[in-house]
Protein backbone atom coordinates (compact mmCIF):
# COMPACT_ATOMS: atom_id res chain seq x y z
CA UNK A 1 0.00 0.00 0.00
CA UNK A 2 0.92 3.25 -0.99
CA UNK A 3 2.65 5.07 2.41
CA UNK A 4 0.33 8.28 1.53
CA UNK A 5 -2.89 6.62 1.50
CA UNK A 6 -2.26 4.83 5.12
CA UNK A 7 -1.19 7.81 6.70
CA UNK A 8 -4.19 9.71 5.20
CA UNK A 9 -6.34 6.61 6.23
CA UNK A 10 -4.54 6.81 10.06
CA UNK A 11 -5.24 10.26 10.31
CA UNK A 12 -8.85 10.09 9.58
CA UNK A 13 -8.96 7.09 12.46
CA UNK A 14 -7.17 9.53 14.64
CA UNK A 15 -10.08 12.56 13.78
CA UNK A 16 -12.66 9.87 14.18
CA UNK A 17 -11.15 8.85 17.39
CA UNK A 18 -11.08 12.75 18.87
CA UNK A 19 -15.26 13.07 17.50
CA UNK A 20 -16.18 10.04 19.56
CA UNK A 21 -14.20 11.34 22.58
CA UNK A 22 -16.19 14.33 21.86
CA UNK A 23 -19.36 13.06 22.56
CA UNK A 24 -18.88 12.26 26.38
CA UNK A 25 -19.27 15.93 26.19
CA UNK A 26 -22.48 15.81 24.25
CA UNK A 27 -23.53 13.07 26.89
CA UNK A 28 -22.94 15.00 29.73
CA UNK A 29 -24.59 18.47 28.50
CA UNK A 30 -27.71 16.29 27.62
CA UNK A 31 -27.79 14.58 31.14
CA UNK A 32 -27.58 18.13 32.90
CA UNK A 33 -29.71 19.88 30.72
CA UNK A 34 -32.42 16.76 31.59
CA UNK A 35 -32.00 17.34 35.32
CA UNK A 36 -31.72 19.50 38.16
CA UNK A 37 -29.54 21.47 39.00
CA UNK A 38 -28.58 19.87 42.36
CA UNK A 39 -27.38 17.12 40.72
CA UNK A 40 -25.35 18.62 38.16
CA UNK A 41 -21.99 17.98 39.51
CA UNK A 42 -22.81 14.30 40.74
CA UNK A 43 -23.54 14.04 37.09
CA UNK A 44 -20.48 15.51 35.40
CA UNK A 45 -18.38 13.18 38.26
CA UNK A 46 -20.01 9.77 36.79
CA UNK A 47 -19.33 11.32 33.27
CA UNK A 48 -15.56 11.81 33.63
CA UNK A 49 -14.92 8.44 35.84
CA UNK A 50 -16.36 6.11 32.85
CA UNK A 51 -14.56 7.65 30.51
CA UNK A 52 -11.01 7.74 32.40
CA UNK A 53 -11.72 4.14 34.65
CA UNK A 54 -12.77 3.09 31.31
CA UNK A 55 -10.08 4.26 29.14
CA UNK A 56 -7.45 2.62 31.82
CA UNK A 57 -9.18 -1.13 31.88
CA UNK A 58 -9.43 -1.15 28.00
CA UNK A 59 -5.80 -0.53 28.47
CA UNK A 60 -5.28 -3.48 30.90
CA UNK A 61 -7.58 -5.84 29.76
CA UNK A 62 -10.43 -4.74 27.95
CA UNK A 63 -9.05 -4.65 24.38
CA UNK A 64 -7.40 -7.86 24.31
CA UNK A 65 -10.86 -9.31 26.03
CA UNK A 66 -12.55 -7.92 22.71
CA UNK A 67 -10.21 -8.55 20.40
CA UNK A 68 -8.73 -12.20 21.68
CA UNK A 69 -8.05 -13.64 18.13
CA UNK A 70 -10.43 -16.75 18.48
CA UNK A 71 -8.69 -19.87 17.51
CA UNK A 72 -10.04 -21.51 14.60
CA UNK A 73 -12.56 -24.33 15.77
CA UNK A 74 -13.00 -22.43 18.86
CA UNK A 75 -16.47 -21.75 20.28
CA UNK A 76 -15.99 -17.82 19.70
CA UNK A 77 -17.72 -17.36 23.29
CA UNK A 78 -15.15 -16.38 25.39
CA UNK A 79 -11.03 -15.71 24.69
CA UNK A 80 -8.06 -13.49 26.41
CA UNK A 81 -4.92 -12.02 24.57
CA UNK A 82 -3.14 -10.86 27.86
CA UNK A 83 -2.74 -7.98 29.91
CA UNK A 84 -1.62 -4.56 28.19
CA UNK A 85 -1.66 -3.48 25.39
CA UNK A 86 2.27 -4.06 23.62
CA UNK A 87 1.74 -3.30 19.62
CA UNK A 88 2.66 -6.65 17.39
CA UNK A 89 5.64 -6.81 15.26
CA UNK A 90 3.95 -5.22 11.73
CA UNK A 91 1.23 -3.24 14.08
CA UNK A 92 2.65 0.14 12.81
CA UNK A 93 2.68 -0.98 9.04
CA UNK A 94 0.03 -1.09 6.39
CA UNK A 95 0.21 -4.88 6.58
CA UNK A 96 -2.00 -4.26 10.45
CA UNK A 97 -5.96 -3.92 9.46
CA UNK A 98 -5.30 -3.96 5.88
CA UNK A 99 -3.47 -0.17 5.93
CA UNK A 100 -6.67 1.21 7.75
CA UNK A 101 -4.94 2.46 10.85
CA UNK A 102 -2.16 1.69 13.32
CA UNK A 103 -1.99 -1.13 16.27
CA UNK A 104 -2.34 2.27 18.64
CA UNK A 105 -4.75 3.83 16.55
CA UNK A 106 -7.18 0.66 16.59
CA UNK A 107 -6.63 0.73 20.78
CA UNK A 108 -7.43 4.15 21.02
CA UNK A 109 -10.71 4.01 18.54
CA UNK A 110 -12.06 1.18 19.99
CA UNK A 111 -11.20 2.50 23.33
CA UNK A 112 -13.96 5.73 23.20
CA UNK A 113 -16.44 3.15 22.39
CA UNK A 114 -15.88 1.34 25.35
CA UNK A 115 -17.05 3.86 28.03
CA UNK A 116 -20.46 4.76 26.24
CA UNK A 117 -22.03 1.67 27.46
CA UNK A 118 -21.42 2.97 31.06
CA UNK A 119 -22.41 6.52 30.05
CA UNK A 120 -25.99 5.66 28.77
CA UNK A 121 -26.77 4.13 31.78
CA UNK A 122 -25.44 7.17 33.94
CA UNK A 123 -28.45 9.33 32.73
CA UNK A 124 -30.96 6.73 33.34
CA UNK A 125 -29.86 6.81 36.96
CA UNK A 126 -29.22 10.41 37.41
CA UNK A 127 -30.35 12.09 40.61
CA UNK A 128 -30.68 9.23 42.75
CA UNK A 129 -28.22 6.45 42.67
CA UNK A 130 -25.37 6.12 44.93
CA UNK A 131 -21.99 7.46 43.39
CA UNK A 132 -19.91 4.77 45.03
CA UNK A 133 -22.23 1.64 43.53
CA UNK A 134 -22.35 3.51 40.36
CA UNK A 135 -18.66 3.03 39.88
CA UNK A 136 -18.34 -0.32 41.05
CA UNK A 137 -20.42 -0.88 38.77
CA UNK A 138 -19.06 1.08 35.67
CA UNK A 139 -15.78 -1.49 37.05
CA UNK A 140 -17.22 -4.69 36.20
CA UNK A 141 -19.87 -3.39 33.04
CA UNK A 142 -17.49 -1.54 31.08
CA UNK A 143 -14.34 -4.17 32.14
CA UNK A 144 -15.55 -7.12 31.59
CA UNK A 145 -19.46 -7.44 29.77
CA UNK A 146 -18.93 -4.99 27.19
CA UNK A 147 -15.32 -6.46 25.95
CA UNK A 148 -17.41 -9.68 25.98
CA UNK A 149 -20.51 -8.88 24.57
CA UNK A 150 -18.03 -6.92 21.43
CA UNK A 151 -15.58 -10.35 20.96
CA UNK A 152 -19.02 -11.73 20.00
CA UNK A 153 -19.33 -10.07 16.81
CA UNK A 154 -16.49 -7.18 16.69
CA UNK A 155 -13.77 -9.65 17.83
CA UNK A 156 -14.26 -12.71 15.28
CA UNK A 157 -16.60 -15.03 17.97
CA UNK A 158 -19.84 -17.00 17.54
CA UNK A 159 -22.24 -14.32 16.13
CA UNK A 160 -19.57 -12.83 13.48
CA UNK A 161 -19.73 -16.55 12.33
CA UNK A 162 -23.30 -16.86 12.21
CA UNK A 163 -23.64 -13.45 9.89
CA UNK A 164 -24.58 -11.70 12.55
CA UNK A 165 -24.07 -7.78 11.44
CA UNK A 166 -23.23 -4.68 13.55
CA UNK A 167 -22.01 -2.05 11.55
CA UNK A 168 -20.76 0.41 14.46
CA UNK A 169 -23.26 -0.86 17.24
CA UNK A 170 -26.61 -0.42 17.33
CA UNK A 171 -26.87 -3.80 19.78
CA UNK A 172 -23.38 -4.19 20.87
CA UNK A 173 -22.97 -0.74 22.34
CA UNK A 174 -26.36 1.11 22.60
CA UNK A 175 -28.32 -1.85 23.60
CA UNK A 176 -25.33 -3.35 25.81
CA UNK A 177 -26.10 0.22 27.75
CA UNK A 178 -29.61 0.63 27.76
CA UNK A 179 -30.15 -3.24 29.12
CA UNK A 180 -28.03 -2.24 32.18
CA UNK A 181 -30.12 0.89 32.07
CA UNK A 182 -33.09 -1.01 32.25
CA UNK A 183 -32.24 -3.45 34.88
CA UNK A 184 -30.73 -0.52 37.03
CA UNK A 185 -34.13 1.69 37.10
CA UNK A 186 -36.20 -1.13 37.64
CA UNK A 187 -33.83 -2.09 40.88
CA UNK A 188 -33.13 1.62 41.77
CA UNK A 189 -37.04 2.99 41.79
CA UNK A 190 -38.52 6.14 40.22
CA UNK A 191 -37.48 9.38 41.31
CA UNK A 192 -39.35 10.87 44.36
CA UNK A 193 -42.34 12.67 43.10
CA UNK A 194 -42.13 11.30 39.47
CA UNK A 195 -45.45 9.66 39.53
CA UNK A 196 -48.64 10.35 41.70
CA UNK A 197 -50.56 8.61 44.35
CA UNK A 198 -52.98 8.09 41.13
CA UNK A 199 -49.84 6.31 39.42
CA UNK A 200 -49.63 9.21 36.87
CA UNK A 201 -46.18 10.18 35.23
CA UNK A 202 -45.63 13.57 36.38
CA UNK A 203 -42.94 15.91 34.78
CA UNK A 204 -39.78 16.73 36.60
CA UNK A 205 -38.16 19.48 34.73
CA UNK A 206 -34.65 19.64 33.44
CA UNK A 207 -32.69 23.16 34.60
CA UNK A 208 -30.88 23.91 31.27
CA UNK A 209 -32.85 22.94 28.04
CA UNK A 210 -30.41 24.93 25.70
CA UNK A 211 -27.87 22.68 27.71
CA UNK A 212 -29.65 19.29 26.86
CA UNK A 213 -29.71 20.86 23.26
CA UNK A 214 -26.66 21.73 22.87
CA UNK A 215 -25.59 18.05 24.26
CA UNK A 216 -27.57 16.93 21.12
CA UNK A 217 -26.26 18.55 18.36
CA UNK A 218 -22.51 17.68 19.74
CA UNK A 219 -23.56 14.08 19.93
CA UNK A 220 -24.69 14.28 15.84
CA UNK A 221 -21.62 15.60 14.89
CA UNK A 222 -19.72 12.99 17.09
CA UNK A 223 -21.26 10.62 15.61
CA UNK A 224 -19.97 11.33 12.18
CA UNK A 225 -16.86 9.38 14.11
CA UNK A 226 -18.41 7.21 15.59
CA UNK A 227 -20.27 5.88 12.33
CA UNK A 228 -17.84 7.34 10.17
CA UNK A 229 -14.91 5.36 11.47
CA UNK A 230 -16.32 2.44 12.01
CA UNK A 231 -15.49 2.18 7.71
CA UNK A 232 -12.12 1.89 9.44
CA UNK A 233 -10.29 3.30 6.72
CA UNK A 234 -10.43 6.99 4.87
CA UNK A 235 -12.39 4.78 2.01
CA UNK A 236 -14.11 8.08 0.38
CA UNK A 237 -17.46 6.43 -1.32
CA UNK A 238 -18.24 4.77 1.90
CA UNK A 239 -17.16 6.85 4.14
CA UNK A 240 -19.28 9.75 3.14
CA UNK A 241 -22.41 7.46 2.44
CA UNK A 242 -22.22 6.46 5.99
CA UNK A 243 -21.92 10.55 6.97
CA UNK A 244 -25.35 11.11 4.58
CA UNK A 245 -26.67 7.68 6.26
CA UNK A 246 -25.81 9.05 9.95
CA UNK A 247 -27.09 12.64 8.89
CA UNK A 248 -30.72 12.13 7.24
CA UNK A 249 -31.37 9.42 9.88
CA UNK A 250 -30.93 11.58 12.15
CA UNK A 251 -33.28 14.60 10.90
CA UNK A 252 -35.85 11.82 9.75
CA UNK A 253 -35.37 11.13 13.67
CA UNK A 254 -36.17 13.81 14.95
CA UNK A 255 -39.64 14.70 12.53
CA UNK A 256 -41.11 11.91 13.12
CA UNK A 257 -40.60 12.39 16.67
CA UNK A 258 -41.93 16.30 16.82
CA UNK A 259 -44.34 15.14 14.22
CA UNK A 260 -46.23 12.22 15.78
CA UNK A 261 -45.50 14.22 19.59
CA UNK A 262 -48.17 16.85 18.49
CA UNK A 263 -50.58 14.52 16.78
CA UNK A 264 -50.52 12.62 19.77
CA UNK A 265 -50.38 15.53 22.85
CA UNK A 266 -50.79 18.70 20.83
CA UNK A 267 -47.05 19.61 21.86
CA UNK A 268 -44.24 20.89 19.88
CA UNK A 269 -42.18 19.01 22.70
CA UNK A 270 -38.12 20.21 22.54
CA UNK A 271 -37.28 17.25 24.46
CA UNK A 272 -39.10 15.14 21.78
CA UNK A 273 -37.65 16.55 19.29
CA UNK A 274 -33.84 16.26 20.63
CA UNK A 275 -34.43 12.37 21.74
CA UNK A 276 -36.33 11.71 17.91
CA UNK A 277 -32.66 12.76 16.66
CA UNK A 278 -30.78 10.35 19.02
CA UNK A 279 -32.94 7.66 18.10
CA UNK A 280 -32.33 7.97 14.41
CA UNK A 281 -28.62 8.45 15.28
CA UNK A 282 -29.07 5.02 17.32
CA UNK A 283 -31.01 3.51 14.56
CA UNK A 284 -29.31 3.44 11.69
CA UNK A 285 -25.68 2.52 13.43
CA UNK A 286 -25.77 -0.98 12.68
CA UNK A 287 -26.12 -0.89 9.22
CA UNK A 288 -25.16 2.66 8.17
CA UNK A 289 -22.89 1.51 5.21
CA UNK A 290 -25.41 -0.69 3.95
CA UNK A 291 -28.28 1.44 3.30
CA UNK A 292 -29.33 3.67 0.83
CA UNK A 293 -30.14 7.40 1.59
CA UNK A 294 -34.03 6.77 1.42
CA UNK A 295 -33.87 3.89 3.26
CA UNK A 296 -31.71 5.24 6.18
CA UNK A 297 -34.38 8.25 5.96
CA UNK A 298 -37.12 5.37 6.69
CA UNK A 299 -35.21 3.83 9.38
CA UNK A 300 -34.66 6.90 10.74
CA UNK A 301 -38.45 8.20 10.50
CA UNK A 302 -39.58 5.09 12.38
CA UNK A 303 -37.14 5.22 15.16
CA UNK A 304 -38.29 8.74 15.46
CA UNK A 305 -41.81 7.65 16.56
CA UNK A 306 -40.59 4.69 18.37
CA UNK A 307 -39.10 7.09 20.41
CA UNK A 308 -42.88 8.52 21.02
CA UNK A 309 -44.12 5.29 22.18
CA UNK A 310 -41.16 4.15 23.70
CA UNK A 311 -41.43 6.91 26.17
CA UNK A 312 -44.73 6.74 26.95
CA UNK A 313 -43.90 2.86 27.76
CA UNK A 314 -41.48 3.31 29.83
CA UNK A 315 -44.26 5.92 31.74
CA UNK A 316 -46.77 3.48 31.67
CA UNK A 317 -43.99 0.94 33.48
CA UNK A 318 -43.49 3.26 36.59
CA UNK A 319 -40.43 3.69 35.40
CA UNK A 320 -38.36 6.49 35.69
CA UNK A 321 -35.93 7.29 33.23
CA UNK A 322 -35.06 11.17 33.34
CA UNK A 323 -33.09 11.52 29.98
CA UNK A 324 -35.37 8.69 28.24
CA UNK A 325 -31.97 6.38 27.43
CA UNK A 326 -34.10 3.25 27.64
CA UNK A 327 -36.09 4.31 24.85
CA UNK A 328 -33.28 5.60 22.60
CA UNK A 329 -30.47 3.57 23.11
CA UNK A 330 -32.13 -0.17 23.97
CA UNK A 331 -35.49 0.38 22.00
CA UNK A 332 -34.08 1.95 19.41
CA UNK A 333 -30.57 0.28 19.07
CA UNK A 334 -32.95 -2.93 18.69
CA UNK A 335 -35.06 -1.92 16.10
CA UNK A 336 -31.77 -0.53 14.20
CA UNK A 337 -30.29 -4.20 14.45
CA UNK A 338 -33.13 -5.40 13.17
CA UNK A 339 -33.67 -3.03 10.21
CA UNK A 340 -30.50 -4.90 9.11
CA UNK A 341 -32.28 -7.47 7.98
CA UNK A 342 -35.50 -5.47 6.75
CA UNK A 343 -33.38 -2.80 4.54
CA UNK A 344 -30.49 -2.55 2.72
CA UNK A 345 -28.00 -5.15 0.80
CA UNK A 346 -28.41 -7.66 3.49
CA UNK A 347 -32.24 -7.27 3.82
CA UNK A 348 -33.40 -11.03 3.79
CA UNK A 349 -35.85 -13.34 6.09
CA UNK A 350 -32.30 -15.32 7.12
CA UNK A 351 -30.90 -11.82 7.99
CA UNK A 352 -33.79 -10.72 10.10
CA UNK A 353 -33.90 -14.23 12.15
CA UNK A 354 -30.09 -13.93 12.49
CA UNK A 355 -30.22 -10.07 13.83
CA UNK A 356 -33.35 -11.07 16.41
CA UNK A 357 -31.61 -14.05 17.71
CA UNK A 358 -28.51 -11.35 18.59
CA UNK A 359 -30.57 -9.16 19.75
CA UNK A 360 -31.77 -12.03 22.05
CA UNK A 361 -28.59 -13.48 23.34
CA UNK A 362 -27.14 -10.14 23.81
CA UNK A 363 -30.14 -9.15 25.88
CA UNK A 364 -30.38 -11.78 28.11
CA UNK A 365 -26.83 -11.99 29.11
CA UNK A 366 -26.57 -8.14 29.75
CA UNK A 367 -29.39 -8.37 31.74
CA UNK A 368 -28.73 -11.69 33.70
CA UNK A 369 -24.85 -9.88 34.13
CA UNK A 370 -26.86 -6.18 34.98
CA UNK A 371 -29.09 -8.15 37.81
CA UNK A 372 -25.77 -9.95 39.45
CA UNK A 373 -23.73 -6.88 39.88
CA UNK A 374 -26.55 -4.40 40.70
CA UNK A 375 -28.22 -7.23 42.79
CA UNK A 376 -25.01 -7.66 44.75
CA UNK A 377 -24.46 -4.33 45.11
CA UNK A 378 -28.33 -3.44 46.16
CA UNK A 379 -27.70 -6.10 48.97
CA UNK A 380 -24.17 -5.13 50.04
CA UNK A 381 -23.96 -1.88 50.06
CA UNK A 382 -27.18 -0.18 48.67
CA UNK A 383 -27.48 1.42 45.33
CA UNK A 384 -30.25 4.75 46.17
CA UNK A 385 -29.30 7.64 48.19
CA UNK A 386 -31.30 8.11 51.36
CA UNK A 387 -34.22 10.57 50.97
CA UNK A 388 -33.17 13.21 52.33
CA UNK A 389 -30.27 13.31 49.99
CA UNK A 390 -32.36 13.14 47.71
CA UNK A 391 -34.50 16.43 48.11
CA UNK A 392 -31.35 18.32 49.36
CA UNK A 393 -28.99 17.08 45.98
CA UNK A 394 -26.23 14.52 45.19
CA UNK A 395 -24.19 17.33 44.83
CA UNK A 396 -24.44 19.02 48.63
CA UNK A 397 -24.20 15.54 50.35
CA UNK A 398 -21.30 13.57 47.93
CA UNK A 399 -19.01 15.85 46.56
CA UNK A 400 -19.82 18.78 49.26
CA UNK A 401 -20.07 21.44 46.13
CA UNK A 402 -22.75 23.54 44.28
CA UNK A 403 -22.47 23.71 40.29
CA UNK A 404 -24.09 27.39 40.67
CA UNK A 405 -22.79 28.77 43.89
CA UNK A 406 -23.87 32.05 42.72
CA UNK A 407 -28.04 30.90 42.50
CA UNK A 408 -30.44 29.47 44.41
CA UNK A 409 -30.91 26.13 44.50
CA UNK A 410 -33.53 24.44 43.23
Amino acid sequence: MDAGLFTANNIWMMIATALVFFMHTGFSFLEIGLTRQKNTINILFKNIFIITAGLLLYYAWGFNLMYPGFEEGSSGIFGFAGFGIDAPENGMTPEYADGGYTWWTDFLFQGMFAATAATIVSGAVAERVKIGAFMIFTVFYVGLVYPIVGAWKWGGGFLDAWGFYDFAGSTLVHSVGGWAALVAIALLGARLGKFGDDGKSKAIPGHSIPMATAGVLILWLGWFGFNGGSVLSADPELTSLVLVNTSLAAAAGGMGAVLLNYIMYKNLDLTMFLNGILGGLVGITAGADLMSPNESVVIGFLAGLIIVFGVALIDKLKLDDPVGAVTVHLICGIWGTLAVGIFGSKAGGDQFLVQLYGVLIVGVFCVVCSLLILGALKAIMGIRVSKEEEVEGLDIHEHGMDAYPDFTSD
